[in-house]
């Protein structure tokens, strides 16, 4: 990217991948989902290290110190995208913080832990993310890059934007009233959260922010956290009656349909 140098805790968690260590999926970005960090109050937010381990961040070690810096300017360029689709509609979009902490850390939904995964919790209207979950997906589900990661970030965003619209508060009330169809509107919450990404990445692209090989990366990632990719490689077996996320096709499908067209009307997974 150029210029850039879970587990059931929350609605809002971008995969199970995170919580794959603890026992499986539950959650990748709404009903479960991908907060913002205003480059100052966000990277403030880091000091949770200073709490969690006696670190704070400016004795962060590289190369935690850049990926930190990295997920600053992409939050704010997410936010500020956002921002201007709010303003063109006649809406105000309200800034939230992306949440950085090492093992564990205190939340609105409760204590989330690396096993969480990154999730948004809309109870504080703010993202949580471990940093070792990058190394996670990186290593274990072979999906690198800046731009997989700046994906994992967009997502949790999309489900502020859903929380900002009512979305999320829908679903839930569509879920009391057919517990049954739980898991199908989580996973198109959860798919909307994916095209909403992709709608930030099309604005990134048109910023010419991206470099030659970072729309694979994005693809790469929406593909490693499939429900079916996940089950597939911590149980062996697929069960399609216990997803939350959708399957690996699902995700990079939506994730691709925003990129194409930038236009958020096209995220409509509920339809």
């Amino acid at each position: 990217m150029g210029g850039l140098g879970g587990g059931g805790l929350a609605v809002g968690g971008l995969g199970g991948i995170g919580a794959v260590i603890f026992l499986i999926v539950q959650l990748l970005s709404g009903g479960g989902g991908l907060g913002g960090i205003d480059v100052g109050p966000a990277l403030d937010q880091f000091n949770e290290r200073s709490q969690d381990s006696g670190e704070s961040i400016g004795d962060a070690p590289d190369p935690d110190k850049d990926l930190v810096d990295f997920l600053g300017f992409v939050v704010d360029d997410v936010q500020s995208t956002w921002k201007d689709i709010f303003t063109r509609a006649g809406q105000r979009y309200v800034e939230t913080d992306l949440v950085l902490f090492d093992d564990a850390t205190q939340t609105g939904c409760g204590v989330a832990s690396s096993q969480s995964g990154p999730f948004y919790c809309p109870a504080d209207t703010k993202a949580y993310l471990d940093l070792g979950f990058f190394r996670e997906l990186r290593d274990r589900f072979g999906a690198p890059g800046d731009f997989a990661q700046a994906y994992v970030v967009a997502h949790e965003f999309g489900h502020h934007v859903q929380h900002l619209l009512g979305i999320d508060e829908d679903v839930r009330s569509a879920a009391s009233r057919d517990p049954g169809a739980s898991g199908e509107l989580s996973i198109a919450q959860e798919l909307q959260a994916d095209c909403f990404a992709g709608v930030w990445g099309h604005a990134a692209f048109n910023d010419q922010l991206l470099e030659q090989g970072d729309l694979e990366e994005g693809i790469g990632a929406a593909a490693a956290v499939g429900d079916d990719r996940i089950q597939r490689e911590t149980t062996g077996r697929v069960n399609r009656e216990t997803w939350t996320h959708g399957s690996s096709a699902q995700r990079v499908e939506w994730f691709q349909r925003g990129f194409d067209s930038g236009v958020v009307d096209d995220c409509n997974t509920f339809g």
